[in-house]
């Protein structure tokens, strides 16, 4: 079932394409959370080394689009930081990736999205901290988005200990995405990730990420906050479930 060339079926690109979708959807509605949704559902289907690379071409032109449209409000301060951080841990990430088997990843995977969704379910005191905790938050971010095409929940976390307003949080995480990912696209480039069906699996997505986007963009303006974490969260431990029985033997 994880073969690349279920996307030169019918029934593959159907599946990739309602994967690309829902996962943009989310995006559009919340501001982040894609390839938290699209990495575990596409491993049903595809090589980890695979999935991760396509969602994060996606992901940085999708965070591209809203980092640009809020770069005044950026907390440059709060950023710089973590990036020379977040580039060394995209280099461990990358290692990693390209020797550690599948399975021993898609397990990894499935209980970091399992662990990160019962954090946003508990009813938690707001976090504070210095901008020492850009160290951790920064590898971290940087190795976990090589490895699994997301080190979003570090950032934010690092980021909502920093105190940032609505406006200030949505537009330096979109501009942390756009660096993060940049360093992770040039080392999947460099290391030779991107061939063919890499490159078939962005063609798929980009007309669905457009499309997840614009419709997520509408149902942000109806649907409260609270409702929607919870369901993203529901949503994810359901599928680090099905990884951890497809591939922990539970």
């Amino acid at each position: 079932m994880t073969d690349p060339q279920n996307l030169l079926t019918i029934t593959g690109a159907l599946y990739a394409a309602g994967v690309f979708f829902f996962a943009y959807l989310i995006r559009g509605i919340a501001g982040f959370g894609s390839a938290l949704i699209a990495v575990p559902l596409l491993t049903m289907q595809w090589p980890l080394a695979v999935a991760v690379p396509v969602v994060g071409l996606l992901d940085y032109i999708a965070s591209i689009s809203h980092g640009l449209q809020g770069r005044r409000l950026v907390r440059w301060r709060d950023l710089l930081p973590l990036l020379p951080f977040s580039f060394v841990g995209v280099q461990v990430g990358l290692f990693f990736l390209q020797r550690l088997p599948t399975v021993e990843l898609a397990v990894a995977l499935a209980i970091f999205i399992f662990l990160f969704a019962i954090y946003s379910l508990l009813p938690l005191p707001p976090l504070t901290g210095s901008r020492r905790w850009a160290v951790p938050a920064g590898f971290l971010g940087g190795m976990v988005g090589a490895l699994f095409g997301t080190g979003g929940p570090f950032y934010v976390i690092y980021l909502t200990m920093r105190g940032l307003d609505k406006s200030e949080f949505r537009a330096t995480a979109a501009t942390i995405f756009m660096f993060d990912g940049g360093f992770r696209l040039i080392s999947y480039l460099l290391g030779g990730i991107y061939g063919c069906y890499t490159l078939m699996g962005v063609a798929l997505g980009l007309p669905l990420l457009a499309a997840g986007m614009a419709v997520g963009g509408r149902i942000h303006l109806t649907l409260s906050r609270e409702h929607f974490v919870r369901l993203v969260s529901l949503i994810l431990i359901g599928s680090s479930i099905a990884l951890l029985v497809r591939y922990g033997g539970f």
